[in-house]
């Protein structure tokens, strides 16, 4: 399987810029996985990888070789749509086995690898089905068989999962998952907008946002350590809270007074330089805690959703531009119009400053 090397990569449509400056590396056997946004670019940028959009500027290199005007079909790439591409009035068989027919493989081959692949993704018994017969995660599965008897040295998959509903998009997203551990040195790229997609298959996620790259990590590194505002409110759910405030004591922990009059303590290292420094906290709902003093917060609730294992607590906005949000375990019996103070761990409070984290300063 490759690598891939993107340097510098640039994309405008006429005078209007979609992505500028895309600088990543991804190592042979990852599973990456493109998150942002509507209209972020990384469908478009997922296009140019596999040669369907022509890079303005950069380049891209896969196995060290550059391949910015290597024709698709010439760069060793197969590519899972989300409308599934499968032609009608052909069976299983023929549409998996139609890339293969084109390149004018032995026929024994082609049943070898056709087979093979419904065997990995559990279609053997439908393989003389017509694709009206089948289901849309069986649909799915076809289309990415197809991708798979040819043996490309990259998977491309962009919003496989989009036209599934929610049932099935959970089955569907365990059997990627599944046939990811089965081909350990496959190299893929996944694009979603679905959080809990990229969260629980990615090996690393890139956020872009702004026309590039928010940030890139592993799942728990962007949810625990997000490097700037955009990362910290995009990935999690509900998203993480914001409050203003100013430091007002420095050192291995800083504590910040805020404009809801509320205090709150941060393990984030800071210096004398730092006090007075104009400040936003944030804290994920699920981090809040209910407290009797030097509480984060002291607002009267708005609504409650008891879900059961969770209660969600969106309490009145006053003058914030949104509501704050507590997520706390089990059911709570916090009734609409309670006053409620919350408060969090030292080392669940992030500490922003013009819209960076201040731990990666």
């Amino acid at each position: 399987m490759a690598n891939l090397k993107l340097t510098k990569i640039a994309k405008s449509y006429g005078g209007a810029n979609v992505l500028n400056d895309i600088d990543l590396t991804i190592e042979t056997g990852e599973l990456i996985v493109f998150v942002g946004p509507s209209g972020c670019g990384k469908s478009t940028l997922l296009r140019m990888i596999a040669g369907l959009e022509r890079i303005t500027s950069g380049s891209l290199e896969i196995d060290d070789v550059v391949v910015n005007d290597v024709p698709p079909a010439q760069r060793g790439i197969a590519m899972v749509f989300q409308s599934y591409a499968l032609y009608p009035h052909m069976t299983v068989r023929d549409n998996m086995a139609f890339a293969l027919n084109i390149a004018k493989m032995p026929k024994a081959e082609i049943n070898e690898a056709v087979n093979r692949a419904a065997e990995k993704l559990q279609l053997t018994e439908y393989l003389d089905r017509l694709p009206k017969a089948l289901s849309g995660g069986q649909r799915q599965r076809v289309a990415i068989g197809r991708a798979i008897v040819r043996d490309p040295k990259v998977y491309l998959f962009d919003e496989p999962l989009s036209n599934l509903d929610a049932a099935l998009r959970v089955a569907t997203r365990i059997e990627i998952a599944q046939l990811k551990e089965a081909m350990p040195d496959s190299t893929m790229i996944y694009v979603t907008h679905d959080q809990v997609e990229a969260m629980t298959l990615a090996s690393r996620i890139v956020v872009l946002a702004n026309r590039g790259i928010a940030q890139v990590g592993t799942p728990l590194e962007l949810y625990e350590r997000p490097e700037n505002e955009f990362v910290a409110q995009f990935i999690g759910s509900p998203a993480m809270n914001l409050i203003a405030g100013e430091i007002t004591e420095t050192g291995a922990q800083t504590v910040i007074s805020l404009e809801d009059g509320g205090r709150a303590v941060s393990d984030v290292p800071t210096t004398e330089a730092d006090l007075g420094l104009k400040v936003n906290i944030g804290v994920r709902p699920e981090d809040l805690m209910r407290t009797e003093n030097d509480a984060i917060y002291t607002g009267k609730v708005a609504i409650t959703e008891a879900l059961g294992e969770v209660t969600l607590l969106y309490f009145e906005k006053g003058a914030r531009k949104e509501a704050l949000v507590a997520k706390l375990p089990g059911i709570q019996g916090i009734t609409k119009g309670e006053v409620v103070a919350m408060t969090a761990p030292p080392d669940k409070v992030h500490v922003f400053h013009e819209g960076q984290s201040l731990l990666y300063r």
